[in-house]
């Protein structure tokens, strides 16, 4: 599998970015992942890079982007902070991909039965971690319709509370960076959310 050139990066639309990486996601659910060869790849991309995608993702080890979207060397910016929330140096990574680096999509990908979101909803307080775990409790404050046993130990509500602070992360984005609300409104890049599922390994993709 050849890797992406300066070239295809440029042809390449936002809509048609995301269709690569729900393929790709595709490919990952029916364990039909392209026949890549890595090292090959590592000598296309010595001397620079083109990826078309930005994914803004968690830590948790069942997450990696360039498994679940198929994706190899070069292909994609992967951002990974516990709990998928944002960040002024986040937000730096963000501009270079997509102002500089010209990645075409930003994807900020939560995940079912998210530790951080667990922790989050249990309000639990432990180091640096209560700071990081905070940025997650708007989502948890605006998800209201579930109103009993609003805590880590209710699937439905983690994962009500996962999607709106994927939701709360990209209104973020939007709000503090001018560079990328204005690459977005010139329609060079599109931002998305979507939520990964651990059990099955599928990516529902949100609505923009």
């Amino acid at each position: 599998m050849w890797t992406h050139t300066k070239e295809s990066q440029e042809k390449m639309t936002p809509r048609e970015a995301l269709g690569y990486l729900k393929e790709g996601n595709l490919r990952f659910v029916n364990n039909l992942q392209t026949d890549r060869n890595l090292l090959k790849q590592v000598n296309l991309t010595s001397e620079g890079q083109f990826p078309f995608a930005t994914i803004l993702s968690c830590i948790d080890s069942r997450t990696s982007a360039e498994l679940i979207f198929d994706q190899g060397l070069g292909d994609i910016f992967s951002i990974r902070i516990a709990g998928n929330v944002l960040n002024t140096d986040i937000l730096g990574s963000m501009e270079y991909a997509c102002g500089l680096a010209k990645s075409k999509i930003i994807v900020v990908l939560g995940h079912t039965n998210c530790g951080a979101v667990i922790s989050a909803c249990n309000n639990l307080e432990i180091g640096h971690l209560t700071s990081l775990l905070n940025k997650i409790k708007p989502a948890v404050e605006s998800e209201t319709t579930v109103t009993d046993n609003r805590t880590g130990s209710n699937p439905d509500f983690v994962s009500k509370v996962s999607t709106a602070n994927v939701k709360h992360t990209i209104r973020q984005i939007r709000a503090q960076s001018p560079i990328i609300k204005d690459l977005e409104e010139k329609g060079d890049i599109i931002i998305t959310g979507g939520l990964y599922s651990v059990e099955t390994g599928v990516v529902t993709f949100f609505d923009n």
